[in-house]
């Protein structure tokens, strides 16, 4: 009997929060920490012909300036995935040029923040201001080359082209796309653009260092990537891993942000060259122009399929805009083809060419969707155009096309490192369910595609359908470690990061129902690379199933050992032992003694042993969680604003381990769409400055911008999840920017092809 996975437990740590009792990054740091701020650059694309530090260092209280002049030159990446990473390694620590505004020129650590202050305003630079590139579809054979050096590089075979301002590419292919598109009824190519997001989580990006008592070398971050962080900054620093320790504490979200290393750098870089305590912590500006955004891209479709609905082929040609740096550029552009294009399993051939490019702008990144959000978005707009050309609904040309409960595509196995020639079927995918469901719910039937509110207010609705990964498989490790106490509790810990999202409250969960004990008797400790078994990261979405899994090995090990040394406490063998997660019993004769007590008499004076267990688990294929998106949007015919009256999600996530965290991680990922589709806008100057660097300036979507928003959970199980669970962290925001779009065309005829849909654009549209 299920005793505590798919119930709705409270966050283990949830009256802390609400109280304020945790402890993040900034209120850990030692009192003597010395402070570092970060002289960034003015220009796009400069290179400093000149840096003097002398007066800066004569003030009072300057502890240390480094500049490129006085820090090794060793080309790495900041970004915390696989290895050998896909990125390339095209940054240094301080470099002669600048790339983008906001890049590192100098780093200043002082006593306090007035000194190091007062102190950039006395480093003087002169810069050889060079013209820089900003349009991302020119960038590509630009004479202009961002990365002019010759001893960046890329160790994975990704087409790394700097001298050409690409950072890699990515082709996809199955079928024969040219001859199938000619025996095609109808053929659409329509061309969408997405703009940077602000990951805008609460807590910038902030770590301190110092040098423990064996002389190594301590960064507590708040960071997602606790243990790719350590190889990061061993690479960076060029010192070995084991002299680095990475401590995660309580994160004030991350949204991929922290999935890039950037504030760790600079205190490990001070601490070592001064021996002292350091901390750096990100202003808001900062934020927005120093570390990472989503990446911008440019998708062209065309869709080729017959009257009667049926899509059968798919060519999709994506552009990228990797920013300054190349960090996640592979990984972010392959999703936007490899996570997306599956959805529709009946075309007979599907191509996708990705090229992500250089430019003077700030880097692109990891954000919640990954990619996923893009593509998404440019597909499924696609295919909502393709149903109004041949004047079907577009839930029906979805039911025609869309992939189905055991069912597969070539691509599937393609697109998945390791997996062999056999079929990947999809057992536990229930589109058909949540298309169906959320129609329902929405009331398609009944309101689509129009109503006329008012003389000047029209509702229309939209639907989109979207599927993401669980992991990465493998690629991904998570392992656990599940420690037996004195008392009866356990002690389990874990690499993997909780960002907030309530993954420690969820791994407790499952090690509570595989023991069969209740979840007080768990206690977690997270995110320590010494301390903790290693753990890929919070990315991908892949906490819940991929460390879920570890957890359970970890727990079923233990019951093993709990029933062995029970055996040897009863004198007999380990047939004759029955744990129930109370008590072990002797069933010969019914003898029970208490978990507690049992715990007590092994460590103290009976065995003298200590129960202690670990599991791993790497995924072995695709698990990918689906979500069918429906909006119905309001449209002002006067002002062109659009406004989400009701959103509802259905997603298929498998079996919720905590259906309350699981309904909050959909309410969230909703509403982050729905910035992304009418709200956030990004603007940069014209030489190359970003203007929306501030939340007056950039806007994210308040309680009052969102409607309502209706979530369920499709009756699901995923045989190869813990306990029938897939990921849902990422799929949530994927739906929503093209269901929002299609219902402000079905409410005003208006294509937004470019986001986000601002009243101004919807109004040009309407009136020019």
């Amino acid at each position: 009997m299920v005793r505590v996975v798919n119930k709705p437990f409270d966050k283990i740590d949830g009256l802390s929060l609400v109280k304020g009792k945790p402890l993040y990054t900034d209120d850990l740091c030692p009192a003597n920490a010395l402070t570092i701020k970060v002289l960034r650059s003015p220009h796009a694309f400069a290179r400093i012909k000149n840096i003097d530090t002398t007066a800066a260092e004569k003030l009072p209280g300057v502890e240390c300036i480094l500049t490129y002049k006085n820090v090794h030159h060793k080309p790495f990446t900041r970004a915390g995935q696989c290895h050998p990473e896909l990125s390339p390694y095209d940054k240094f620590f301080l470099d002669e040029y600048v790339r983008h505004v906001g890049d590192d020129v100098a780093i200043v650590a002082a006593v306090d923040e007035k000194t190091a202050l007062e102190a950039l305003k006395l480093v003087q630079v002169e810069y050889e201001v060079l013209k820089p590139v900003l349009d991302f579809e020119t960038a590509e054979d630009n004479p202009i080359q961002v990365h002019p050096e010759d001893d960046i590089f890329c160790h994975m075979p990704v087409g790394f082209d700097p001298k050409h301002n690409v950072a890699c590419r990515v082709n996809l292919a199955s079928g024969d796309v040219e001859s199938v598109l000619e025996d095609c009824e109808v053929v659409i190519t329509r061309t969408y653009k997405t703009q940077p997001q602000a990951q805008a989580m609460m807590e910038t990006q902030r770590a301190f260092a110092y040098l423990d008592s064996y002389r190594r070398l301590v960064i507590v971050a708040s960071t997602q990537i606790p243990f790719h962080a350590r190889r990061i900054l061993a690479t960076a620093l060029d010192i070995p891993v084991s002299r680095i320790r990475v401590i995660k504490p309580r994160i004030g979200g991350g949204f991929g942000a922290k999935q890039t290393v950037n504030a760790e750098l600079y205190p490990a870089l001070v601490t070592l060259k001064t021996g002292k305590p350091s901390k750096i912590v990100y202003t808001r500006s900062e934020v927005f122009n120093a570390t990472t955004t989503r990446h911008a891209m440019k998708f062209t479709i065309t869709l080729g399929a017959m009257r009667d609905g049926k899509i059968r082929a798919i060519d999709v040609k994506a552009l990228s805009n990797t920013g300054a740096y190349g960090e996640h550029a592979e990984t972010t552009l392959g999703a936007a083809g490899k996570k997306v294009l599956p959805l529709y399993n009946k075309a007979e051939a599907v191509r996708y060419q990705g090229t992500a490019v250089y430019t003077n702008m700030v880097p692109g990144g990891a954000l919640r969707g990954f990619g996923v959000t893009q593509g998404t978005y440019a597909l499924e707009s696609a295919v909502n155009e393709l149903a109004a050309e041949l004047g079907m609904d577009p839930t029906v040309v979805r039911e025609i096309n869309m992939i189905k409960k055991d069912e597969t595509t070539p691509l599937l196995n393609i697109t998945t490192k390791g997996w062999g020639t056999e079929p990947m079927y999809m057992d536990s995918c229930m589109l058909e369910y949540c298309v169906k469901r959320g129609k329902e719910l929405i009331k398609w039937d009944e309101k689509y595609p129009r109503r006329q509110i008012s003389p000047t207010k029209v509702r229309g609705l939209g639907m989109a359908i979207a599927q993401q990964g669980s992991g990465l498989p493998n690629i991904d490790m998570a392992a656990a470690t599940i420690k037996l106490n004195e008392d009866g509790f356990f002690n389990l810990l874990i690499g993997a990061t909780d960002l907030g999202t309530g993954a420690d409250t969820v791994m407790a969960q499952i090690a509570a129902e595989t023991l069969g004990v209740d979840l007080e008797q768990i206690v977690v400790y997270s995110s320590d690379t010494d301390a903790t078994p290693f753990d890929t990261g919070a990315y991908a979405s892949s906490t819940t199933y991929t460390t879920g899994n570890a957890v359970i090995e970890a727990a079923l090990k233990m019951k093993e050992e709990i029933i062995k040394t029970g055996a040897l406490y009863f004198n007999t063998t380990p047939e004759k032992i029955i744990f129930d997660g109370k008590y072990i019993i002797y069933t010969d004769n019914h003898e029970k003694i208490s978990l507690s007590e049992f715990s007590k008499k092994i460590t103290y004076n009976l065995l003298h042993t200590q129960l202690s267990t670990s599991g791993s688990f790497v995924p072995k294929k695709q698990a990918p969680p689906y979500m069918a998106g429906f909006a119905e949007v309001e449209v002002d015919l006067e002002t062109g604003k659009a406004e989400v009256v009701e959103f509802i999600g259905i997603v298929d996530c498998g079996t919720p381990i905590n259906p309350k965290l699981a309904r909050i991680q959909t309410e969230g990922g909703i509403v982050k769409g729905i910035g992304f589709a009418l709200y956030e806008e990004v603007r940069y100057s014209p030489n190359g400055k970003l203007v929306t660097d501030n939340f007056m300036d950039y806007k994210i979507p308040t309680r009052r911008d969102i409607g309502k928003i209706t979530v369920e959970f499709a009756p699901s199980y995923e045989n190869t999840g813990p306990y029938g669970a897939k990921s849902i962290g990422e799929v949530v925001v994927n739906t929503v920017a093209p269901a929002i779009m299609d219902a402000i065309y079905n409410a005003c005829g208006v294509r937004i092809r470019e986001l986000p849909a601002t009243p101004e654009k919807i109004w040009r549209a309407l009136n020019c």
